[in-house]
Protein backbone atom coordinates (compact mmCIF):
# COMPACT_ATOMS: atom_id res chain seq x y z
CA UNK A 1 0.00 0.00 0.00
CA UNK A 2 3.20 2.10 -0.27
CA UNK A 3 1.24 4.02 -2.99
CA UNK A 4 -1.04 5.63 -0.51
CA UNK A 5 1.65 7.58 0.50
CA UNK A 6 2.93 11.26 -0.72
CA UNK A 7 5.79 9.56 -2.29
CA UNK A 8 5.47 11.43 -6.22
CA UNK A 9 7.91 9.44 -8.87
CA UNK A 10 10.04 10.42 -11.72
CA UNK A 11 8.04 10.84 -15.17
CA UNK A 12 9.09 9.13 -18.52
CA UNK A 13 9.36 12.17 -20.96
CA UNK A 14 8.32 12.19 -24.26
CA UNK A 15 11.90 12.14 -25.58
CA UNK A 16 12.29 8.81 -23.91
CA UNK A 17 9.94 7.11 -26.68
CA UNK A 18 7.81 5.39 -24.03
CA UNK A 19 5.12 2.83 -25.45
CA UNK A 20 1.35 1.79 -25.78
CA UNK A 21 -1.16 2.10 -23.20
CA UNK A 22 -2.35 0.38 -20.12
CA UNK A 23 -0.03 -3.05 -19.20
CA UNK A 24 -1.31 -5.97 -20.68
CA UNK A 25 -4.29 -4.28 -21.68
CA UNK A 26 -5.76 -4.60 -25.79
CA UNK A 27 -6.04 -2.49 -28.49
CA UNK A 28 -9.35 -0.28 -29.05
CA UNK A 29 -11.01 -0.74 -32.15
CA UNK A 30 -11.27 1.16 -34.41
CA UNK A 31 -13.71 4.18 -33.90
CA UNK A 32 -14.25 2.63 -30.45
CA UNK A 33 -14.66 4.72 -26.83
CA UNK A 34 -13.98 8.14 -29.06
CA UNK A 35 -14.81 10.14 -26.14
CA UNK A 36 -10.86 9.13 -24.65
CA UNK A 37 -8.65 11.73 -24.73
CA UNK A 38 -4.71 12.58 -25.12
CA UNK A 39 -2.96 15.00 -23.51
CA UNK A 40 -0.39 16.49 -24.29
CA UNK A 41 2.10 19.12 -22.73
CA UNK A 42 4.73 20.62 -24.61
CA UNK A 43 7.78 22.61 -22.71
CA UNK A 44 6.78 21.79 -18.55
CA UNK A 45 9.20 23.54 -16.34
CA UNK A 46 11.81 21.24 -14.48
CA UNK A 47 12.69 21.55 -10.86
CA UNK A 48 16.53 23.53 -11.34
CA UNK A 49 15.20 24.83 -14.91
CA UNK A 50 15.03 23.49 -18.12
CA UNK A 51 11.47 21.68 -19.67
CA UNK A 52 10.40 18.48 -20.46
CA UNK A 53 7.09 16.77 -22.23
CA UNK A 54 4.65 14.43 -21.13
CA UNK A 55 1.09 13.63 -21.57
CA UNK A 56 -2.23 12.33 -19.48
CA UNK A 57 -5.55 10.83 -20.25
CA UNK A 58 -8.72 11.78 -20.12
CA UNK A 59 -12.05 11.97 -21.46
CA UNK A 60 -14.52 14.47 -23.11
CA UNK A 61 -17.74 15.50 -20.97
CA UNK A 62 -18.54 18.17 -22.89
CA UNK A 63 -18.38 20.04 -26.21
CA UNK A 64 -15.82 21.91 -24.64
CA UNK A 65 -14.24 19.94 -21.36
CA UNK A 66 -12.53 17.34 -20.81
CA UNK A 67 -11.78 15.61 -17.39
CA UNK A 68 -8.67 14.16 -16.24
CA UNK A 69 -6.72 13.82 -12.81
CA UNK A 70 -5.66 16.42 -11.08
CA UNK A 71 -2.10 15.81 -10.96
CA UNK A 72 -2.03 16.52 -14.56
CA UNK A 73 -1.38 20.17 -13.79
CA UNK A 74 0.72 20.72 -11.12
CA UNK A 75 4.08 23.22 -10.29
CA UNK A 76 7.76 21.83 -10.55
CA UNK A 77 7.45 21.38 -6.83
CA UNK A 78 4.36 19.06 -6.95
CA UNK A 79 1.68 21.56 -6.41
CA UNK A 80 -1.67 21.10 -8.35
CA UNK A 81 -3.12 24.59 -9.85
CA UNK A 82 -6.04 25.86 -11.60
CA UNK A 83 -3.56 26.84 -14.72
CA UNK A 84 -2.21 25.53 -17.49
CA UNK A 85 1.76 24.73 -16.73
CA UNK A 86 3.03 23.59 -19.71
CA UNK A 87 4.44 25.93 -22.77
CA UNK A 88 1.40 24.18 -24.66
CA UNK A 89 -1.12 21.62 -23.94
CA UNK A 90 -3.04 20.55 -26.04
CA UNK A 91 -5.61 17.42 -26.42
CA UNK A 92 -6.43 14.48 -29.13
CA UNK A 93 -9.87 13.09 -28.86
CA UNK A 94 -11.60 10.64 -31.07
CA UNK A 95 -8.45 9.30 -32.33
CA UNK A 96 -7.75 5.51 -31.23
CA UNK A 97 -5.27 5.09 -33.63
CA UNK A 98 -2.90 8.85 -33.13
CA UNK A 99 -0.96 8.20 -36.80
CA UNK A 100 -4.54 9.08 -38.10
CA UNK A 101 -6.13 12.14 -38.73
CA UNK A 102 -9.88 11.40 -37.71
CA UNK A 103 -11.03 13.10 -34.08
CA UNK A 104 -10.59 16.79 -33.01
CA UNK A 105 -7.25 18.61 -31.42
CA UNK A 106 -7.22 21.42 -29.31
CA UNK A 107 -5.82 23.88 -26.84
CA UNK A 108 -6.41 24.17 -23.42
CA UNK A 109 -7.54 27.36 -22.33
CA UNK A 110 -8.14 26.77 -18.50
CA UNK A 111 -7.79 24.31 -15.95
CA UNK A 112 -10.21 23.96 -12.83
CA UNK A 113 -9.05 21.85 -9.76
CA UNK A 114 -11.53 19.85 -7.65
CA UNK A 115 -11.27 20.71 -3.88
CA UNK A 116 -9.68 17.89 -2.16
CA UNK A 117 -9.88 15.58 -5.32
CA UNK A 118 -7.75 14.39 -7.64
CA UNK A 119 -9.28 15.37 -10.63
CA UNK A 120 -9.29 18.67 -12.76
CA UNK A 121 -11.21 20.03 -15.85
CA UNK A 122 -10.10 21.50 -18.73
CA UNK A 123 -11.48 23.58 -20.58
CA UNK A 124 -10.16 23.85 -24.82
CA UNK A 125 -10.39 26.54 -27.25
CA UNK A 126 -13.10 24.92 -29.67
CA UNK A 127 -15.76 22.70 -29.05
CA UNK A 128 -15.43 19.11 -29.96
CA UNK A 129 -18.54 18.21 -32.46
CA UNK A 130 -19.59 14.28 -34.06
CA UNK A 131 -18.37 12.91 -30.65
CA UNK A 132 -20.73 11.81 -28.06
CA UNK A 133 -19.42 13.30 -24.68
CA UNK A 134 -19.15 10.64 -21.91
CA UNK A 135 -21.89 10.56 -19.34
CA UNK A 136 -21.48 11.08 -15.82
CA UNK A 137 -22.40 8.96 -12.82
CA UNK A 138 -24.53 10.05 -10.17
CA UNK A 139 -24.47 6.91 -8.05
CA UNK A 140 -21.90 5.46 -6.16
CA UNK A 141 -19.91 2.63 -7.53
CA UNK A 142 -20.24 -1.01 -5.50
CA UNK A 143 -17.75 -3.40 -4.68
CA UNK A 144 -17.82 -6.03 -7.11
CA UNK A 145 -18.75 -3.45 -10.07
CA UNK A 146 -17.04 -4.68 -13.35
CA UNK A 147 -15.75 -0.98 -14.92
CA UNK A 148 -13.66 -0.66 -18.40
CA UNK A 149 -10.81 1.12 -18.63
CA UNK A 150 -9.12 3.14 -21.87
CA UNK A 151 -5.95 5.47 -21.71
CA UNK A 152 -2.82 6.09 -23.89
CA UNK A 153 -0.05 5.55 -21.63
CA UNK A 154 2.22 3.13 -21.71
CA UNK A 155 2.46 -1.05 -21.37
CA UNK A 156 5.38 -1.20 -18.90
CA UNK A 157 6.71 1.32 -16.61
CA UNK A 158 10.16 1.01 -18.75
CA UNK A 159 8.49 0.84 -21.76
CA UNK A 160 10.67 2.82 -24.53
CA UNK A 161 8.58 3.52 -27.55
CA UNK A 162 5.86 6.07 -27.60
CA UNK A 163 2.04 5.06 -27.33
CA UNK A 164 0.61 5.27 -30.93
CA UNK A 165 -3.03 3.63 -29.97
CA UNK A 166 -5.73 3.55 -27.45
CA UNK A 167 -5.88 0.67 -25.26
CA UNK A 168 -8.13 -0.96 -23.03
CA UNK A 169 -9.28 -3.32 -20.14
CA UNK A 170 -11.94 -4.34 -17.69
CA UNK A 171 -11.72 -3.83 -13.86
CA UNK A 172 -13.53 -4.87 -10.84
CA UNK A 173 -13.95 -2.54 -7.91
CA UNK A 174 -12.96 -3.31 -4.42
CA UNK A 175 -13.06 -1.28 -1.65
CA UNK A 176 -14.76 2.34 -2.20
CA UNK A 177 -14.30 5.40 -0.22
CA UNK A 178 -15.96 8.65 0.19
CA UNK A 179 -13.80 10.14 -2.72
CA UNK A 180 -11.68 6.98 -4.26
CA UNK A 181 -11.99 3.53 -5.06
CA UNK A 182 -9.65 0.54 -5.37
CA UNK A 183 -10.02 -1.26 -8.72
CA UNK A 184 -8.20 -4.61 -9.93
CA UNK A 185 -7.62 -6.05 -13.50
CA UNK A 186 -9.83 -8.76 -14.33
CA UNK A 187 -9.74 -8.75 -18.56
CA UNK A 188 -7.68 -9.78 -20.24
CA UNK A 189 -5.60 -10.58 -17.25
CA UNK A 190 -5.44 -10.55 -13.95
CA UNK A 191 -2.41 -8.40 -13.52
CA UNK A 192 -3.86 -6.21 -16.66
CA UNK A 193 -3.06 -2.28 -15.00
CA UNK A 194 -2.52 0.97 -15.58
CA UNK A 195 0.74 2.65 -16.16
CA UNK A 196 2.29 5.83 -16.56
CA UNK A 197 0.53 8.53 -18.73
CA UNK A 198 -2.67 6.92 -17.74
CA UNK A 199 -3.50 9.22 -15.50
CA UNK A 200 -6.83 10.85 -15.36
CA UNK A 201 -8.23 7.76 -18.09
CA UNK A 202 -11.58 7.38 -17.64
CA UNK A 203 -13.56 3.87 -15.76
CA UNK A 204 -16.57 3.54 -16.97
CA UNK A 205 -19.68 1.45 -17.38
CA UNK A 206 -20.45 -0.33 -20.17
CA UNK A 207 -24.10 -1.91 -20.14
CA UNK A 208 -24.60 -4.22 -22.91
CA UNK A 209 -27.01 -1.94 -24.39
CA UNK A 210 -26.62 1.53 -23.04
CA UNK A 211 -24.62 4.48 -22.76
CA UNK A 212 -21.42 4.49 -21.34
CA UNK A 213 -21.66 6.04 -18.17
CA UNK A 214 -17.90 7.53 -16.14
CA UNK A 215 -17.59 6.20 -12.90
CA UNK A 216 -13.73 7.08 -11.66
CA UNK A 217 -10.35 8.29 -13.62
CA UNK A 218 -6.95 7.25 -12.88
CA UNK A 219 -4.66 8.48 -9.83
CA UNK A 220 -2.39 6.69 -8.89
CA UNK A 221 -0.96 2.75 -7.79
CA UNK A 222 2.07 0.24 -7.62
CA UNK A 223 4.03 0.01 -10.67
CA UNK A 224 2.98 -1.91 -13.53
CA UNK A 225 1.95 -4.42 -14.41
CA UNK A 226 1.13 -6.06 -11.21
CA UNK A 227 -1.97 -7.23 -9.76
CA UNK A 228 -4.48 -6.30 -7.22
CA UNK A 229 -5.71 -2.83 -7.10
CA UNK A 230 -4.78 0.32 -8.38
CA UNK A 231 -6.72 3.65 -7.12
CA UNK A 232 -8.77 6.15 -8.99
CA UNK A 233 -11.06 9.08 -8.26
CA UNK A 234 -14.90 9.18 -7.53
CA UNK A 235 -17.00 11.53 -10.23
CA UNK A 236 -20.41 10.90 -8.56
CA UNK A 237 -19.44 13.07 -5.82
CA UNK A 238 -18.41 15.74 -8.08
CA UNK A 239 -21.67 16.35 -9.98
CA UNK A 240 -22.54 19.81 -8.60
CA UNK A 241 -18.81 21.26 -9.37
CA UNK A 242 -18.56 19.68 -12.38
CA UNK A 243 -22.07 21.24 -13.90
CA UNK A 244 -20.85 24.45 -12.10
CA UNK A 245 -18.04 24.70 -13.80
CA UNK A 246 -18.84 23.57 -17.54
CA UNK A 247 -22.11 25.91 -17.35
CA UNK A 248 -22.08 28.65 -19.22
CA UNK A 249 -22.02 32.26 -18.30
CA UNK A 250 -24.53 34.03 -17.98
CA UNK A 251 -27.23 32.06 -18.68
CA UNK A 252 -28.73 28.72 -17.18
CA UNK A 253 -26.47 26.27 -16.15
CA UNK A 254 -25.61 23.16 -17.95
CA UNK A 255 -25.44 20.24 -16.59
CA UNK A 256 -23.61 16.98 -18.28
CA UNK A 257 -25.68 14.33 -19.64
CA UNK A 258 -26.05 11.64 -16.98
CA UNK A 259 -25.88 14.35 -13.93
CA UNK A 260 -29.11 13.50 -12.35
CA UNK A 261 -30.93 16.16 -9.75
CA UNK A 262 -29.83 13.50 -6.91
CA UNK A 263 -26.09 14.13 -7.64
CA UNK A 264 -25.81 17.36 -5.64
CA UNK A 265 -27.33 15.16 -3.00
CA UNK A 266 -25.02 12.61 -3.50
CA UNK A 267 -22.20 14.83 -2.90
CA UNK A 268 -22.92 15.05 0.25
CA UNK A 269 -24.84 11.78 1.28
CA UNK A 270 -22.81 9.34 0.04
CA UNK A 271 -19.83 8.60 1.87
CA UNK A 272 -18.42 5.91 3.30
CA UNK A 273 -16.59 5.29 6.63
CA UNK A 274 -15.00 1.76 7.64
CA UNK A 275 -14.65 1.30 11.32
CA UNK A 276 -13.21 -1.24 13.19
CA UNK A 277 -12.98 -2.02 16.87
CA UNK A 278 -9.43 -3.09 17.54
CA UNK A 279 -7.20 -5.24 15.26
CA UNK A 280 -5.39 -3.93 12.61
CA UNK A 281 -6.95 -1.51 9.83
CA UNK A 282 -6.30 -1.12 6.11
CA UNK A 283 -4.66 2.18 4.91
CA UNK A 284 -7.24 4.81 3.94
CA UNK A 285 -8.25 6.21 0.67
CA UNK A 286 -8.48 9.31 1.39
CA UNK A 287 -4.79 10.28 0.46
CA UNK A 288 -5.60 9.08 -2.63
CA UNK A 289 -8.95 11.50 -3.20
CA UNK A 290 -7.03 14.55 -2.13
CA UNK A 291 -4.41 13.94 -4.64
CA UNK A 292 -1.95 13.82 -1.90
CA UNK A 293 0.28 10.63 -3.03
CA UNK A 294 -0.97 10.89 -7.22
CA UNK A 295 1.03 12.74 -9.62
CA UNK A 296 0.97 12.48 -13.07
CA UNK A 297 5.06 12.40 -12.41
CA UNK A 298 3.53 10.50 -9.72
CA UNK A 299 3.71 6.67 -11.69
CA UNK A 300 1.31 7.58 -14.02
CA UNK A 301 2.53 10.22 -16.32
Amino acid sequence: MAALTATAVAVVPLGARPASAIAHGEDAADGAYRFSARLTMTGLPVAGGGTRDSWCSGALIAPRWVITAGHCFRTPDGRRVSRVVAERTSVTVGRVDLDGRDGHEADVVAVRQADGVDVALVELDTAVTGVVPLRLADVPPVAGEVLRLTGYGLTAADAAAPPQRLRTGEFIVGRVGADAIETSGRRPRADTSPCPHDSGGPYFREPAHGTPVLVAVVSTGPGCPHPGPDFSARIDVLGEWIADTVAPSPGPRWLPAGVGAGAALLAVAVVWRRRRAGGRRRPSLAQVGAGAGSTCAGRRT
